[in-house]
């Protein structure tokens, strides 16, 4: 009996789906004749259940936010960018789902987080892809310390449940996610790896200065710093992100690269804020939240002029968050994770594409 027509017929069996692009192109036919790209789609979908289980178990809402934006914010990136035929008027497709749940916290849910994806209108590349899974996850009455605890927990369990234990070896090297993470601020971290010590430097030209003699930094990315937090920032980001290998915490961030981070309670220009890194990537992302409005507005205008002066990924000024922030904020814990990176460590898979059932491609 026939069930259905096949008029195409498969890959050769012997040798399987070979060429890259096909394989990304006509997915379908990817897992029909490799059994590890259903092995890899299997284990990402058990790996954002768990997720969502160990939210759920700690009293967390999930929720959904609109994915249609007339004011881009939550992160530093260039949006898609559409038209609203009925209502007239110009939108965006999200870059972040950061600003309407902490509206939410503001409405009196005190735990809630989303897991769904967001758009940049970015590069493509092995660890980009135009559109991308995170989680964002706020709770009420915590900061940034609470949130490194969350996420060591949400990493543990989820390399558990489809590993068996907690650690995993990615392209070769061994990564131990058992026990608590390393923590280092970045002062500390740059100085470790550069010999510059910025907590020592409060002139930009001398911030400039010390980079151009003791790094290999291009002049032309300095160009673009404006202010010695700025410096301190590029100079992790080029001298020192790639060579943090097993789980690392990066805590204290420069004030002018964390726009919607509080000010840190005994470090001047500093904020509450981490970021974890692993295999050299950024995974998660967390604040102790702004609940400022007046500080917010501030610094919203200083991205604003930013965007003004040419730089796509700054964002304005978001009238609505600020009226809500002007209701009351409590104090919050804020905390963004990567679901495809971490789905990547967590399944050995070299490039982005691998974890994503369709990922976006150029048109042939």
């Amino acid at each position: 009996e026939i069930l259905t027509k096949s008029i195409r017929p498969l890959p050769d069996k012997f040798h399987g789906l070979t060429d890259v692009e096909k394989r990304y192109r006509h997915r379908e036919l990817d897992m029909i004749v490799n059994e590890s790209v259903r092995t890899t789609l299997r284990n990402r979908s058990t790996i954002v259940r768990e997720i969502r289980d160990v939210l759920h178990e700690r009293g967390f809402m999930e929720v959904e936010t609109p994915a249609l934006h007339a004011q881009p914010g939550g992160a530093e990136a260039k949006p898609f960018e559409t038209y609203h035929n009925a209502l007239g008027q110009p939108l965006t497709l999200r870059i972040a789902t950061e600003l309407h749940l902490k509206r939410l916290v503001v409405g009196g849910f005190e735990r809630v987080f989303e897991l769904g994806r967001v758009y940049r209108n970015e590069g493509v590349s092995t660890r980009h892809n135009p559109e991308f899974t995170t989680v964002e996850v706020y709770q009420a009455y915590a900061d940034y310390t609470d949130m490194m605890e969350l996420t060591e927990t949400l990493l543990k369990k989820s390399c558990v449940a489809i590993n068996g234990e907690e650690k995993v070896e990615y392209q070769g090297t061994m990564i131990d996610l058992s026990g608590s993470f390393r923590r280092v601020t970045m002062h500390d971290i740059v100085q470790e790896k550069t010999g510059i010590d910025f907590a020592a430097i409060s002139l930009l030209d001398e911030a400039k200065k010390a980079v151009v003699e003791k790094t290999e930094i291009r002049a032309g990315l300095l160009e673009k710093c404006q202010s010695v937090g700025e410096v301190l920032n590029l100079c992790f980001e080029e001298a020192c992100e790639s060579s943090l290998i097993q789980p690392t915490f990066v805590t204290d961030y420069p004030v002018e690269v964390s726009p919607l981070a509080k000010p840190h309670r005994s470090k001047p220009g500093l904020v509450e804020r981490f970021e974890l890194f692993v295999v050299g990537r950024e995974l998660a992302n967390a604040f102790s939240e702004l609940t400022d409005p007046i500080d917010q507005r501030q610094r919203f205008e200083a991205q604003a002029a930013k965007k003004a002066a040419g730089d796509e990924e700054a964002c304005g000024v978001d009238e609505e968050f600020l009226e809500a922030l002007e209701t009351g904020l409590p104090p919050t814990g804020g905390l963004g994770i990567g679901v495809d990176r971490l789905i990547m460590l967590l399944t050995d898979s070299p490039s982005i594409r691998d974890v994503i059932l369709f990922p976006l491609l150029k048109n042939n």
